[in-house]
Order: C-alpha cells, then structure tokens, then sequence
C-alpha cells in the first residue's frame, strides 16, 4: 500500500527499499509467492484510484518478471491478465509469466535498473557492453535474461563463430567479476552490489558508488587458435593478448619482438610511416616494459622500422593476425597472469608468476621468464582463495604438495581453475558418451 500511494508514508526511501521488502520474502518461502500475487491482484481489482492502479500494475511487472505462481493460481493470474487486455501492460507481464515458468525463478529482489525502468513506464531495458576494442553497444536484457542467453546474443550481433570460452564481466568498484552462466544476470548483478556494500560500511552521508561496467571478453582459451574466427581475432584476442605481452610476462627472442613491433604500429597506423620520429617516445606500446633498456630509443627505431618495411602492404587486420600467429607458438599464448608472493617453495622465487592456461597451472621466474613447471589440471586437487591468499594442492591429498601464495586476486584465480576443470570435465563426459554407432 505504501509502494501504491494507497498507505502515507512520509520518509523518502531508495528507489528499491519497498519492492525489496514486498518481494525478499517471497523469494526465500515459496508459499509466499501466491500471497503476494494474490495481493497485488487484490490491490488491482475495483481500484479506481488511477495513480494507485498504474503503481500496482508496476509491482505486478516486476513479479512476473521474478517468480511464477503455483499451478493452482497460473490460471486465475493468466484469466484476470486476458480480463484486462485494454491495460498496456497486460500483454507484457503474460509474456514475462511465460519465460518465468521456462526458466525459472529469480533468488534476488528486482534490481534498481528494473525498477526504475518500469517507474519510467519503460518496458525494455538496454545495457551497455564493452568490448577489449574499445568499442561498446546496447543489448536488450530481460528479467528473465541469463548469462548464457546474453553471452549467445552478443556473439550472434558480432557475427563471432561461437560464444564458447567467452563469458561477461561485471568492473564494480576495484574488482572485476565473471558472470556464471546459469545465472539470471540480474540476480548476479543485484548479489554483487548488495556483497560490496556490506563489505563496505558506508561512511556518514556517503552513499557508496555501486556503478557498475559490463565487459565481454574471452575468458577460457582451450581452442583458441587464430585465423579461425576473424571477429574474434580481431575485437578480441590480439586486444586482449597485447597488454600481457607489453607487460613482459612472456619469454621472447629479440628478433621476436622487433617483428611484433612493427606489427603493433601497423595496427596503429596500417602503412602510415609518418610516426616513425616519434617511435622512441612511444616504445612503452611497442615493447615489452622489461626489454625497452636493453637498446637506445633510436636503435629500437631502426630495428622497427626494417621490420615494418619487410610486411610493406599488409592490413591493420593482417598484422593483427600475424601478431596472434607469432604469439600462438609459445606456451604462455592464452594466460592469465598473477604476480604472488610464495613462502611455500624454497626452490623458487619469492616473488611469482603465474599463468593459468589450457595446459594448466604454470610457475614462473619474473625475471628470467622461465617456466619453472607447469602443473595440469588433472593433477590439481585442491584448491581454496580468500582475500589475501590463493592455495592449491598438487597430486593426492595424503602425498601431495601444496602452494601457498599471498595476492589479492585469489578470487580470480579460484573462478578460472574452476572454470577451466568444469570445461575440461564436460568434454570428457562428452568423449565418454560420443555417438554409438547405428546398426
């Protein structure tokens, strides 16, 4: 009655304190969830209060959009929707009950987005993606919209073979969070801004900025093999490649690099030689940063610039595949890396790095660029995060060794091994269960 203007209330409230009390009950004691359709129909039967009415029609929205009704109450719901056809939200909120029986029902609250998308009378809602390109565009997300759905639409739009090994990233104050497939991506968006405010007490007065970015990107890269996928080589993998490898994480030969330079300028500027002069100001982006004073700025010049006109004709888009090309030979192509410090090993440095790719978990020395081992996944056991640490167990639990580090990105790590076993488990099952022969 409050939410509908029905009840006064004096206090200003956010934009979700009464919808979160109206809906968080149901969503925790299915019983509730008739109740509350029951009520809000109640609300709406011989309301002759306009602003009321559309206020209730509101909260009716955003129900269909959370949670079906029991089979006992879908035809009473679905008999008084079809009663009030002439209402323009009618329609919608059937089709919502619709996709909310396909796919089920939502674990969190309708978020802010949603809110005040329909307080605008605004039935679609459009979310901005970012891609590594540093392109975006809008895409349609519903209530009922799932990570796996959005991923499988962004990929159809950008005309990318498959959407398999990419996943959405949520950039939410300094964390940047993977999405989990079968999640409802409003539901997970709700959970992560709920989680940073309560990790975060709010200082007095100070609302806590909960914005939030949503990225594509390539996040497992098991069958990434460039010249494959041309959109994905191009939007993707080389955006996504290059900072690791100005980083100076990978092992590399010198001659390696002057071509690798020359192809990032003509990324840069296809066959444009009029920035050479200005090649020893920009070598932080041609570079690895480990590798720029091992030569003058000019000699780095020369060496550039005989490269580049070796590959004289070649594309903005053919350099960036010769780039991958080059990159794909070695086994550090398709890591992440994390910088960790290990007081478990006294064999190895203190200060780590670690890959985690397709082969596994690989250590390795941040100076010399060696890779100290590489353990498979088949051989990690265990393996646990926090907010300081990261622990994984190689081989069985009673003979097995493990490796403590220290990094604030445990949960990064945690989330990809998960990931990358979970991907490597289901082809396995898939191998095991392949086609029978037909007599």
């Amino acid at each position: 009655m409050k939410y509908m203007g029905d009840y006064p209330s004096k206090r200003t409230r956010s934009v979700t304190e009464l919808t979160d009390q109206i809906f968080e009950g149901a969503l925790k004691a299915e019983p509730l969830k008739d109740e509350i359709y029951c009520q809000i129909i109640k609300q709406l039967t011989d309301n002759h209060v306009k602003y009321s009415e559309e206020k209730g029609w509101e909260l009716l929205w955003l129900c269909t959009g959370l949670f079906p009704p029991s089979n006992v109450l879908l035809p009473h719901i679905q008999r008084f929707l079809q009663s009030k056809k002439h209402h323009p939200l009618s329609g919608d909120c059937m089709q919502r009950l619709h996709k909310a029986l396909r796919n089920g029902s939502r674990k969190y609250p309708p978020h802010l987005v949603e809110v005040e998308a329909i307080q605008h009378k605004t039935t679609q809602i459009f979310h901005k993606v970012y891609f590594p390109d540093d392109t975006d565009e809008a895409f349609e997300v519903e209530s009922s919209t799932k990570a796996k759905d959005f991923c499988q639409n962004i990929s159809t739009r950008l005309l990318l073979k498959s959407p398999e090994g990419f996943s959405l990233f949520v950039k939410i104050s300094d964390k940047v969070i993977s999405v989990p497939e079968g999640d409802f991506f409003f539901d997970f968006v709700r959970h992560l801004t709920d989680w940073i405010k309560k990790s975060r007490p709010a200082k007095e007065g100070i609302v806590p900025s909960l914005t939030y970015q949503v990225f594509f990107m390539k996040k497992l890269w098991t069958n990434t093999v460039p010249g494959k996928d041309s959109f994905a080589d191009s939007i993707f993998h080389y955006y996504q490649e290059l900072p690791k490898y100005l980083r100076g994480y990978h092992k590399c030969s010198r001659e390696e690099v002057f071509q690798l330079a020359a192809l990032i300028y003509r990324v840069k500027f296809e066959d444009d030689k009029s920035h050479f002069p200005t090649i020893p100001k920009m070598l932080r982006e041609l570079v690895p940063q480990d590798l720029i004073r091992q030569m003058s700025p000019d000699d780095w010049k020369r060496s550039v610039v005989a490269y580049f006109n070796k590959q004289a004709g070649k594309s903005r888009e053919e350099a960036k595949l010769m780039f991958l090309k080059i990159i794909y030979k070695w086994p550090t192509f398709g890591s992440a890396f994390f910088e960790v410090k290990q007081t478990t090993e006294p064999n190895f440095p203190e200060i780590l790095l670690i890959a985690i790719n397709k082969h596994g978990v690989s250590l390795i020395d941040p100076k010399t660029k060696d890779i100290l081992t590489t353990h498979p996944f088949t051989k990690i056991s265990n393996w646990s995060s926090g907010n300081t640490y990261f622990h994984i167990t190689i081989g069985n639990l009673v003979r097995g060794s493990k490796l403590l580090c220290e990094t604030s990105l445990g949960y990064k790590m945690d989330d990809l091994l998960t990931s990358y076993i979970s991907q490597m488990l289901t082809t396995m099952t898939k191998q095991r269960s392949g086609p029978r022969h037909s007599k």
